[in-house]
């Protein structure tokens, strides 16, 4: 008991130093490129609170970190890297906006069931391939999934700046959903809405699943040893291509929710950062799917602060992509660095025992 509660203690601090990393590149960064840096550092810190817009807009960031988190930790927890989600939030997004946004003659509720059916299906599919590779090939969903996705924007690109870009805009963007098919919004002029408390509500059902019935357990011991779950009976490439089809369809409902609630079209790059910042958010919360909602509310946090301050300063480069970077960096490090040294540590070890 005690040995699993200090194991659990040991990588929140690790995931806690990862985002005060973040932190502190941030904090550097805006004292040494801004002309007044305590007072923007203050703001930094307090900005996010000083209005209904920017809280409803952490929130909604919160919302959509949810859903492509969850898209994440379901590959993480059967053994699978599913980097491919970006591409499936983009195409999804784009179903999703060319659903809702024709069709006049369809009813409401059968229009937002068909989008969110299409936007998982979409995304799901784009996940399933890289596992069936996998399994009939051998080959690397973290390869294959990512190159799938790198094959699937610039074609969502092509479909958005050619023949399904809107008539009633200058954007780069398919048309605009009608107002009366638009979620509505909680937190105006803000587009916070109702999806931050279904992803919270999902988040705790994946949990209850992973952790309180068989079937739950089963997937999670075939991400920690598939070995052992092979030969206990455990249908393992089963399970494999399972979680990454889900995770995809959850990468699918990003999308739906991203222009369903938030940018109401499915615009040039909407996607940028949205899947890398699940991964994160995934990776912070070390395959606990209740770890996410601390882990959004905190990311949220620190990328709206980072989008204002850098608004307010007039920074000329993403500060958000930076910090993403600097996290995505220290994480890695954790993982990276115990294994060579105890690579380096059994070599030295091997030596030795050579010598004797």
């Amino acid at each position: 008991m005690l040995k699993n509660l200090k194991f659990y203690s040991k990588n929140i601090f690790q995931s806690f130093l990862a985002c005060l990393f973040g932190i502190l590149i941030s904090l550097i960064l805006i004292i040494f490129l801004t002309e007044r840096p305590f007072h923007s550092a203050l703001d930094f810190f307090t900005g996010v609170f000083s209005s209904t817009f920017y809280i409803g807009s952490f929130l909604d960031t919160a919302s959509l970190l949810l859903w492509a988190s969850l898209g994440a930790i379901l590959a993480f927890s059967c053994g699978n890297m599913n980097l491919g989600g970006e591409g499936q939030i983009y195409l999804s997004g784009l179903v999703t906006a060319l659903i809702l946004g024709n069709s006049q003659d369809v009813h409401f509720a059968i229009k937002i069931i068909l989008a969110f059916l299409s936007a998982c299906f979409v995304g799901g599919f784009c996940a399933f391939i890289p596992a069936i590779l996998k399994i009939f090939k051998g080959s690397s969903e973290l390869l294959t999934s990512f190159l799938i996705s790198s094959a699937t924007i610039p074609l969502v690109d092509a479909a958005i700046s050619g023949s399904f870009r809107g008539e009633t805009n200058n954007l780069l963007a398919t048309n605009f959903i009608p107002e009366a098919f638009r979620l509505k919004k909680l937190l105006p002029p803000s587009t916070f809405n109702i999806s931050f408390f279904i992803a919270i509500f999902f988040t705790v059902i994946l949990t209850i699943i992973f952790y309180k019935t068989k079937k739950g357990k089963d997937f999670c011991l075939c991400g920690v040893a598939p070995e052992l779950a092979k030969y206990s009976g455990i249908p393992v490439a089963k399970y494999s291509v399972l979680g990454m089809f889900l995770s995809g369809a959850f990468h699918g409902i990003t999308g739906f929710f991203a222009v369903w609630g938030t940018f109401y079209t499915c615009h040039y790059g909407f996607y940028s950062g949205m899947g890398w910042n699940g991964l994160t958010c995934a990776l912070i919360a070390r395959k606990n799917p209740l770890a996410l909602i601390p882990s959004a509310f905190l990311l949220s946090w620190i990328f709206t602060a980072a989008d204002r301050t850098s608004m307010i300063n007039g920074f000329s480069f993403d500060l958000e992509s930076l910090i993403q970077g600097s996290i995505l960096f220290f994480i890695s490090a954790q993982f990276v660095l115990p294994k060579f040294f105890a690579k380096e540590k059994e070599k030295n070890h091997g030596s030795c025992n050579r010598l004797i």
